[in-house]
């Protein structure tokens, strides 16, 4: 009996272990097919494919979560066919504003026409765009703005956090609902996280405000959706003729993240008035739209026509992981190999891909003054160990590199040639490129450029510029941590 009992033993762990090799080399084959059938960079494709094939787990958990782009198949579904309702709209919008790109100068109608490309709104005359720089006080502007509002107060951002000024915001909301102006309020899930456990979603819902937590963590459905793609864009319209962007979320910087120990967070952003702020309104809609289950179709009439108010021309460069094409990253490349004699770009998080590193090199090396502003101490120790792997490349290639020692610069912008401006939520990182839904204001001035650059300069003032000699002689062991953040630089 025992003998017999031995060999159904045997036989039954020989059985399974022939089914456990059978299903591992299914599961294993079958994601190999899904890896290759998106065409990636060959380097990235083989890291997956070894990660998969050696970690057979690990690597297919780790693929689920962070290997693809998707919002869920839901979501996609939704956003497609909503995009379809989209179109129809921008293409009026495109032929009501066909003749402003030809007052252009001629180096930025190329630039122009990439940002519309792909169902992309046009560039706009006749808008009146102003820059601010100190957080206490765009504060103070958003709570008169919303004083002042007579039909509509529409505000999405990625943060809004908890204490000081950005609850005065709140209590000014809850008043102008009160006297009857629409009130919407859209928050990304996981930046908002501690403001949704609050009282104000409540305070706002009973007041009559409507609240959107956009991109919710699902736990159990991280298979059918990426939990680190994110709503990031800074939006403030008010009465669909003015519009407040930038790198500004709703915090009060004297409260927010002041146990990080890099200081107050410093910002920038652009009231902007006139026809573009309908195409943020637009944006606005389109995006509460989406996160809305109650929203089947997008029904957003076209946005009313805005009276120029100003000389200035703008557009406006909406952005992320499920359309267009990658148009954000087309932009910014475009930029810098367009540019002819400086290239100026601010960001508190630096982690470009080799296009974007090779076109900021060969940009120095033919000539042109190229300074990277950064933050001496970033919120991110990885982030701060992984920008620091691009230094001796750029340093060698004669990209100048300030160090921000006033704060953890916060302030998203790229300045070409002193007459063209990109200015809003984008950071020089993959994640802002790849994964977050983003908005940016693309501004043809050079009065406006004028004062961007005087806001540059005074963070150069407070800022240290890296030596090449003496980077070059840090510790070894900095060397090998900072390459060894880099290979965590697509996350970040």
């Amino acid at each position: 009996m025992n003998d017999l009992l031995s060999i159904f033993l045997k036989y039954f762990f020989e059985l399974n272990i022939n089914w456990l090799l059978f299903i591992h080399f299914g599961l294993v084959t079958y994601f190999i097919g899904i890896i290759i059938s998106v065409r990636r960079p060959v380097g990235v494709a083989f890291a997956w494919i070894f990660i998969v094939m050696t970690f057979p787990v690990l690597g297919i958990g780790l693929y689920v979560l962070i290997g693809e782009r998707p919002v869920g198949r839901k979501l996609t579904k939704k956003i497609s066919r909503m995009n379809l309702e989209y179109t129809r709209v921008t293409q009026q919008v495109c032929q009501d504003y066909a003749g402003d790109r030809q007052k252009m100068p001629l180096e930025g109608r190329a630039l122009s026409l990439l940002a519309e490309a792909q169902n992309g709104s046009p560039v706009v005359a006749g808008n009146k765009v102003e820059l601010h720089t100190d957080s206490l006080k765009i504060l103070q502007c958003f709570i008169n703005e919303i004083h002042q509002a007579k039909t509509s107060l529409h505000l999405e951002f990625y943060i809004w956090a908890l204490g000081g000024s950005a609850d005065e915001v709140g209590e000014a909301l809850i008043a102008a609902v009160k006297r009857g102006v629409s009130c919407r309020v859209m928050l990304d899930s996981l930046g908002s996280k501690d403001w949704f456990k609050s009282k104000w979603p409540g305070r706002f819902r009973n007041a009559g405000i409507a609240v959107t937590e956009a991109l919710p963590i699902q736990i159990g459905r991280f298979q059918f959706r990426r939990a680190d793609l994110r709503l990031h864009r800074k939006i403030f319209v008010v009465d669909s003729t003015v519009v407040w962007t930038g790198s500004m979320n709703l915090v009060d910087p004297r409260t927010f993240k002041q146990d990080s120990g890099v200081g107050e967070w410093v910002d920038a952003m652009v009231r902007v008035e006139g026809p573009v702020a309908a195409q943020f309104e637009l944006t606005f809609a389109f995006d509460w739209s989406v996160d809305n289950p109650s929203i089947i179709h997008f029904n957003e009439c076209i946005p009313k026509a805005v009276p120029h108010v100003g000389s200035v021309t703008a557009q406006k460069l909406a952005s992320g992981p499920v359309y267009r094409d990658d148009i954000l990253y087309q932009v910014l490349l475009s930029a810098i190999i367009d540019a002819r004699e400086e290239l100026t770009i601010t960001t508190p998080y630096f982690g470009p891909d080799d296009g974007l590193l090779q076109a900021l090199m060969a940009a120095a090396r033919r000539g042109v003054n190229v300074t990277l502003i950064i933050p001496k101490l970033n919120d991110s120790t990885l982030v701060s160990w992984s920008s620091k792997s691009y230094y001796a490349d750029l340093l060698r290639s004669g990209v100048k590199i300030a160090e921000f020692d006033g704060g953890l610069l916060h302030t998203k912008s790229l300045l070409v040639d002193k007459r063209i401006a990109i200015f809003g939520s984008v950071n020089f990182d993959q994640r802002s490129l790849r994964l977050n839904f983003e908005i940016s204001l693309i501004v043809y001035n050079e009065d406006f450029c004028a004062k961007l650059q005087k806001l540059i300069d005074s963070y150069l003032e407070k800022s240290t510029y890296v030596d090449l000699e003496i980077w070059i002689r840090r510790p070894r062991w900095h060397h090998y941590l900072e390459n060894a953040a880099h290979l965590t630089s697509p996350l970040l």
